[in-house]
């Protein structure tokens, strides 16, 4: 997935893996995901409690700990996210693409269009990239990062009602949040629409993932594990990176 016309064709048309992605972004990823699993999973039974569980009532904590679960996850997420900010800016120039598209180029937005076409079945070649190519990367920037966004603050809101007045997470988040929603109700409403919409969002980028991974001239998968880009035809780089 990729973006920046900053970036030329390899250097030799054999050379056949490029070094991408640095080992704080991959940690990165896999723990975002882990933490996503686990908001979502217990996300839905703080939303709809579980209607009985065995034993006396006293001997359980059960939604007590879906419940820890959920903000234990939540703050990984935010201090996760607070530190892929932090090596968006001192990482690689792969670090930053989903944060800054190239919105200003009309090149990026023909490339956009192309993989548009690519994932389509309009386009018989894929085009190759060293990095998240420009679908993706605006995709991933519009789509994934602000709907980050979005559940964290309406999250940190909710949680804030907890909490009570005077934490920073009423004063900063419930305090301004609450208001613009109109009430507490619309802001758990939306907050849990906002899972659904990450559910369908994680769905659809793995089959992205493997369709790419099966079907371009790139591996996909792998590369968020062993930070290499490998390629599978001695072609170069025919698009922007």
């Amino acid at each position: 997935m990729p973006s920046d016309t900053t970036a030329g064709p390899l250097p030799k048309a054999t050379q056949e893996a490029v070094y991408v992605y640095e080992a704080p972004l991959r940690l990165w990823h896999w723990v975002n995901a882990l933490a996503i699993v686990v908001l979502c999973l217990t996300g839905y039974f703080i939303g709809q409690p579980l209607p009985s569980v065995p034993g006396e009532a006293s001997d359980n904590f059960l939604m007590g700990y879906i419940r820890f679960a959920h903000f234990a996850a939540g703050y990984i997420l935010i201090v996760g996210f607070l530190l892929r900010l932090y090596w968006a800016v001192v990482g690689n120039h792969h670090a930053h693409q989903v944060f800054l598209p190239k919105f200003w180029s009309a090149r990026w937005w023909s490339e956009v269009w192309h993989e548009i076409k690519w994932y389509s079945f309009l386009e018989r070649e894929p085009k190759k990239y060293v990095g998240h190519n420009p679908l993706a990367t605006l995709v991933m920037h519009l789509m994934f990062v602000w709907a980050l966004v979005f559940m964290m603050v309406t999250g940190l809101a909710l949680y804030g009602e907890g909490t009570g007045m005077g934490t920073w997470q009423f004063e900063y988040f419930t305090a301004w949040v609450m208001p613009l929603f109109g009430n507490s109700q619309d802001v758990h409403t939306f907050h849990r629409l906002g899972m659904w919409y990450l559910v369908c969002f994680v769905l659809i980028h793995v089959y992205v993932a493997i369709r790419e991974d099966i079907m371009s001239r790139q591996s996909i998968v792998s590369t968020m594990i062993s930070g290499w880009r490998t390629f599978k035809d001695n072609r170069p780089v025919d698009g922007i990176d």
